[in-house]
């Protein structure tokens, strides 16, 4: 089964519902989701029209065989037939019947308003089994999300199937599983939680949610309700594939490929949600432009256009909640104020392809930029300037000999790096004045890594989710670490030390019952390798830089 996880992101405590809701198909939600299945369906229904034109131009040869056809039905009709047999009318078998009237259109949801549907099972006169109040207790008691639980959110292609999976992290019982998931109509490539509602019914704007964006290799942004489970379609579109009305207009025209300022028209490979302005959302995209987006109205409010190349990553300030700063394949990171979309912004340069920017959230002067060539560069915001190629870095590490696909900075404990690789490692940094050192360096057996990021809760600053290639995510807990804990004992006081005394806790989702049957066959082995590796940790996780 070939399956890859490419990007994670976590929900802080708090956010999600305690019990979820299942999604509910009335009058109103059908009539939603025909207008959004509609433009699909015209879409394609104007592919299929082209394609056909094009093999009408250049189809003389069918047409002959056709004629050939025709000529031997002729030929056909004139053989006499068995009196017994012509009441069956066998001739004109093929033929179809015009005078029978048009028979009724079938659309992607056909003749569904017709289907006779109950508001619970108790009012179906055709289900005669009661199912009892004690299988609907423990239904709910399965869906629960506790105040004490994270949700992390991971983006997944399995057996070229793409969709969102939304874990539940259990800390205190060291357990992760899959709460439910979202089918996505093309490989996942950024995802970012929202705390604003977007287009929920009954909901005030101002109000907090539990939502996620998601962009995609199709230009279109979707926006989903987490606290819904078994939804059909998105709360909202980002991009062209939202507007009915405007889809008229272009019925005959064909599709433009060309940047604009309305929506995106090619891959979308960054998200990045405003936390003082909850209502904002940037996306930036392979067509090289960066558009911000209004939640309340789903539309599109400004587009940058001054980078050259993809827009890869994006992140907003801490202080200044105007400021984006934004790292593309040109191989500059440009801070521009979204509020003068006409002055040019200032940049520093790099020597490779940039794969992710971040702003120190401990120090609102700097940020770092990772390449592709396995760099981590550190910026002085305040030196940058409108000529890239006069930009230094304050310091640049070498992290790894291939490319940094992500690396993230612990949103409590200052100083605190992670990086992950598409050398199959992840490493922890310790980040001083003097500079950058090692602390540590892994490999969780993920696969190529494509996403490390740290716990947002000060209660599990220490947890960090990996997943990678192999289609597998796991919550690595830093501080069972004996490097980890002897590098920030200073930073974090009151440092909490597990009773059972494991090193290296990973907790991970158990999918298969191969794994679990193996499981106890290789416990004494594992046990063995354990008591190795602990061995070698005084000697060998504490290698610096």
């Amino acid at each position: 089964m070939a399956s890859m996880i490419t990007t994670t992101a976590w929900v802080p405590r708090g956010f999600a519902a305690p019990f979820p809701n299942k999604y509910k198909f009335d009058e109103e939600e059908y009539e939603r989701i025909a207008a959004l299945a509609k433009l699909q369906l015209d879409d394609a229904e104007e592919d299929l029209a082209e394609a056909q034109e094009a093999e009408k131009k250049g189809s003389e040869k069918s047409d002959k065989k056709k004629a050939e056809r025709e000529t031997k039905d002729d030929d056909a009709s004139d053989i006499e037939i068995d009196d017994d047999l012509k009441e069956y009318d066998l001739e004109h078998y093929d033929d179809t019947d015009e005078e029978a009237g048009e028979g009724q259109s079938m659309g992607m949801f056909g003749n569904v308003k017709s289907l006779a549907y109950y508001e619970s099972n108790k009012e179906d006169p055709y289900i005669t089994l009661d199912p009892g109040a004690d299988e609907d207790d423990e239904e709910r008691e399965d869906l629960q999300i506790l105040a004490t639980d994270n949700l992390l959110l991971a983006a997944k292609i399995e057996d070229e199937l793409a969709h969102l999976e939304v874990y539940v992290y259990e800390d205190a019982a060291d357990n992760l599983y899959v709460h439910h998931d979202i089918m996505l109509p093309a490989i996942p490539l950024c995802v970012e939680w929202l705390d604003c509602p977007v287009n929920k019914a009954g909901v005030d704007k101002d109000s907090a949610a539990n939502f996620v964006a998601i962009g995609t290799f199709d230009p279109d942004i979707e926006i989903w309700d987490l606290d819904t489970i078994d939804c059909m379609y998105p709360n909202a579109i980002l991009g062209q594939g939202a507007n009915p009305e405007e889809e008229t207009k272009k019925k005959k025209k064909k599709k433009s490929k060309k940047a604009n300022d309305e929506y995106h028209v090619d891959a979308v490979l960054a998200l990045a949600a405003n936390r003082k302005h909850r209502n904002l959302l940037a996306s930036g995209s392979a067509d090289k432009t960066i558009k911000l987006w209004d939640l309340h109205t789903a539309k599109c409010v400004k587009s940058y256009s001054y980078h050259t190349d993809k827009v890869c990553s994006l992140a907003w300030h801490g202080v200044e909640s105007t400021v984006l700063l934004s790292g593309s394949y040109d191989r500059t990171a440009a801070i521009a104020d979204m509020r003068a979309p006409g002055e040019q912004p200032m940049r520093v340069g790099v020597e490779s392809d940039i794969e992710t920017v971040r702003w120190d959230p401990h120090d609102p002067n700097f940020f770092y930029v990772s390449t592709e060539n396995g760099i981590v560069h550190y910026f002085d915001a305040r030196k940058a300037t409108k000529d890239p190629s006069a930009s230094s870095s304050v310091w640049k590490l070498q992290a790894h000999d291939e490319s940094v696909s992500s690396f993230d900075l612990n949103p409590v404990i200052p100083g605190f790096m992670v990086t992950g690789s598409t050398d199959k490692t992840v490493k922890i940094w310790d980040i001083t004045a003097a500079g950058p050192s090692l602390v540590v360096s892994r490999d969780f057996d993920v696969g190529k890594v494509f996403s490390t990021a740290f716990a947002p809760d000060r209660e599990v600053a220490f947890r960090v989710s990996i997943a990678g290639s192999n289609g597998n995510v796991s919550v690595w807990d830093t501080s069972t670490n004996a490097g980890v804990r002897k590098a920030f004992a200073q930073k974090v006081p009151n440092l909490p030390t597990r009773e059972d005394g494991a090193e290296d806790r990973l907790v991970a989702v158990n999918n298969d019952e191969e794994e679990e049957s193996s499981s106890d066959e290789g416990e004494e082995d594992d046990e063995d390798d354990d008591s190795e590796e602990d061995s070698d940790e005084d000697g060998d996780s504490m290698d610096e830089d």
